[in-house]
Order: structure tokens, then sequence, then C-alpha cells
């Protein structure tokens, strides 16, 4: 091994806050070879979002589930489950690289550069001061909200969620053995809102714990200071907890901010929580399972603690999300300006050819939120789930005229996004169009929707 890998690789043990001998420890690629792996950092400054970056034939859920299900044939573009088609950042690809020299991946003690890491990307983004003491790790959030629920929610008791929400909250309710229970948003003039006067009227002695979405996935809503601190002194009056899922709090578009929940300007209010975040959406790394949550209430955190809750974190996850956080902010950035160009672009695309689309420019997140009732109603989608019900074996579940409606945009415009009826209350004759992706496949969705629509 040369004197400079062994620096190199010196320098990575050093920053993970492991111990390892470095000599004879089997050998390590070439500095060039991790450079090659990684690529350039950028083109005149500019990182690349526009080239198509194919994902097919990597196992991904996104295309080749999709692949699976309906025949390569039918599909032309994934626009479902929400994880990006971009490269990641060169400096995650280079970190992985360098790690993988280290040809041991033995157990891995948590280093203290990770928590650093995670406390100095949400002061430096948000103004954020988290207590390193009161930071749990966790594979992901759901394995994370999961633990919470077990703190804090009894077995059936009820989960409030603001409706429609992330489907998988309604899994992980159900994996408790709780009852969710919808609180709709209200839609006014195409902008979802909090109803304050429901979700009172829905907390009684067997509510102990809101799930908060924020920003909102699947409408895009990014909360007030105002929403939050209403809701927060509803929930902490009825000494219900908010668990406030956060991870998708670096997607915002112009002119609009987030609010992080333990920012609130109330110590009770922000007491009776719990934040879950991850760079998994930001930087594209869900497989790589790592993920933290935090409160200011040592009590809570000793709470979900008590529930037996595991770390399970992986050590290239760790590694990457690190990376992420130290050296990713410029990618981020510049993402950020192409998904906002990209909500644009499909704002004015679906204004001049999809008359039959109701579409309003998200606040936040990388998820278009579609109400396609009239296209819905044009096709007859309620008769063609009624008659797929009709046919079906008695065990299988139940299909609703979304999924029909899901089914017809493979068959007909080979383009795949998530049935709005697995949202709950208010996803009705709605899809979710996943827009992380190069703009030249979006205009190849969009035109073919548009053709598919004009012919139905």
């Amino acid at each position: 091994m040369s004197q400079n890998e062994g620096s190199n690789r010196r320098a990575f043990l050093k920053r993970a806050g492991m111990t390892a001998l470095v000599g004879g420890v089997g050998t390590s690629a070439p500095a060039a070879t991790v450079a090659a792996v990684a690529g350039a950092a950028a083109t005149n400054g500019r990182y690349d979002f526009d080239t198509v970056y194919n994902r097919v034939g990597t196992d991904c859920v996104k295309w080749d589930q999709q692949i699976a299900k309906y025949g390569k044939e039918n599909i032309a573009v994934g626009m479902g489950i929400a994880d990006m088609d971009f490269k990641v950042a060169p400096a995650i690809t280079r970190a992985l690289a360098t790690r993988i020299q280290h040809e041991n991946h033995g157990y891995l003690s948590m280093p203290a550069s990770h928590v650093e890491s995670l406390v100095n990307w949400n002061k430096r983004r948000y103004g954020v001061e988290i207590d390193p003491r009161w930071i749990m790790h966790s594979a992901g959030v759901h394995p994370a909200l999961i633990s919470a629920l077990r703190a804090f929610s009894p077995p059936g008791t009820k989960v409030i969620v603001q409706s429609p929400t992330y489907n998988a909250f309604y899994t992980d309710i159900d994996l408790v053995g709780c009852k969710a229970e919808d609180n709709p948003l209200k839609l006014v003039n195409g902008r979802y809102a909090m109803d304050f006067e429901d979700l009172e009227r829905r907390i009684d002695s067997d509510t102990n714990t809101l799930i908060l979405c924020n920003p909102q996935n699947p409408t895009g809503n990014t909360w007030s200071r105002e929403d939050l601190m209403t809701l927060g002194e509803i929930c902490t009056k009825h000494r219900v907890v908010v668990l406030a899922d956060e991870i998708h709090c670096d997607f915002v578009t112009k002119g609009n901010k987030y609010t992080p929940y333990a920012s609130l300007p109330n110590e009770k209010i922000v007491m009776n929580s719990i934040t879950f975040k991850s760079a998994s959406k930001s930087f594209n790394l869900a497989a790589m399972k790592c993920a933290y949550f935090f409160s200011n209430n040592a009590g809570y955190m000793a709470k979900v603690k008590a529930t037996g809750h595991r770390t399970d974190l992986t050590t290239l996850g760790l590694v990457a999300h690190r990376a992420a956080y130290d050296e990713g902010a410029e990618w981020l950035d510049q993402l950020l300006a192409y998904i906002d160009g990209s909500f644009n672009y499909v704002e004015s695309l679906i204004a001049a050819n999809m008359p039959l689309v109701k579409f309003v420019k998200p606040q936040g997140t990388y998820l278009a939120w579609l109400d396609l009732t009239a296209l819905a109603d044009k096709i007859g989608t309620k008769g063609m789930a009624a008659e797929a019900n009709r046919k079906k074996e008695a065990s299988a579940p139940t299909v609703t005229p979304e999924q029909m409606l899901e089914r017809y945009l493979v068959e007909h415009a080979k383009v795949h996004m998530n049935a709005g009826s697995s949202y709950g209350t208010g996803g009705a004759g709605r899809m979710r169009m996943n827009i992380g992706t190069s703009r030249k496949l979006l205009e190849l969705a969009l035109n073919n929707m548009a053709s598919a629509f004009k012919r139905a």
C-alpha cells in the first residue's frame, strides 16, 4: 500500500470514529479507482439532472417492480414510489468507494462524527438546535415511528392522521394494533388546509398520538408556523403526542418555507413532540437504511427506548448519510432549483394540454397531487371497479376506482403513478405523480398522458 493510500485510509477511519489496524488489513484499490467511480464533481460548477439515468435492471420498485407487474412494453415512465431517478451527489459515491477500500465490514460502533453531522446540518440549514443526547437512530423513519407508537399508543387506541396522507402510516398504525383516525384536510381554492375543528372533535380518551407529515405527502403542503402552533396547542391541551415526520423537509418550492416543528416558539408544544428525519429523500438513499429522530423531552425518548427500539444501521448507510450532510449541500441546492423548474414545467403543460386534469403547484416535496376526477368520470372507473370486484375471488382485496385509473394510465399512456385511494379520505379521483426525474422523461410522460386523455 502506498503512503498516500495509507494516509487516505487513516483519515477515513479517523473521520468515521472507528478503531482498526490500518496495516495488513488486505489490499486497497488505488486512489484513481475511487475518482473513476465517483466521476467528476460537476461541469462548470453545475450538476447534470437532465441526462436520463437508466435504473431498469437494478431491482428498484419504481421501475422494475412495475415492469414485472405490467410488462416492459407498458412502462415508458415510472412515476410512482417516492425516490428519484438522478445519480446521487458525487461526494456520496466517493465516500462509499473509499469505505469499500477497507475490506472488512464487521460490527460498527456509532461514530461521534455521524451525530455531529446531523446536529450541524439542522443548525446550518434550519436553525434548529438538537441536543446530541436526545438523538436516537433507526434503519428508517418507519421503524422509528413504530417504536414511538408502541411507546405512546396502546393497542386498540386511535392515532390521528391528516388525510389524504402518506399511505404507509396506515400500515404502521395497523402493525402496532391501533386504529387510524382520519382528520381530513379541507380543500380551499385548490390548496389544502388543516381542519382544526374536526381535529378537536376526533380527540377523545382513546387518542394518544397524531402523526404530522411536514411537508405533507401527498398534497405538498408546507405548514405555516401558525398552522403548527394551532395544531400544537390542541394536541398539548389534550395530551396527544405529535409525531412529526419531516423526511421531505429539504424539498421546498420557490417562495415557500419549511417550519420545523421543533422550532416552534412554545416550549410546552415542542416538548410534546418527537421529530423524525433522514437524508434518504433529499439525497436518494432510501435503500441505505439510515434515519434518526429526536426530542427535547428526555422522558419521551426514554419511553421510546424502553420499547426495545433497535438501531440497526448499516455501515455504508451511515457513511453515505454523513457524506450527504457534510458535503452535499451544493448538489441539493441545485437539485431543488431543478425540481422547482420541473413543477413549473408540469404546471404549464397540464394547463395547455390536459383540460381533464386539475393541478396546483405544491409548496414542498417532489410529488404532484393530480385531480383526475373528470377523466375518471369520463372513462367510468367506478363501473370498472364494480365489475372487477364482481369477478374477483372473495379473499382478494377490494378494487378501487383509483386503481382502475392507475391501470388505465399504464395501458393507455404507459405511465405508472400511485392510486389516490391508498392515501385515505380525500384520495378519491386523485393520483400521486413523482416528478423527481429528468425533464426529458417528464415531457414523455406528460405528452403520453395528454394523448391518452384526448382519446378517452
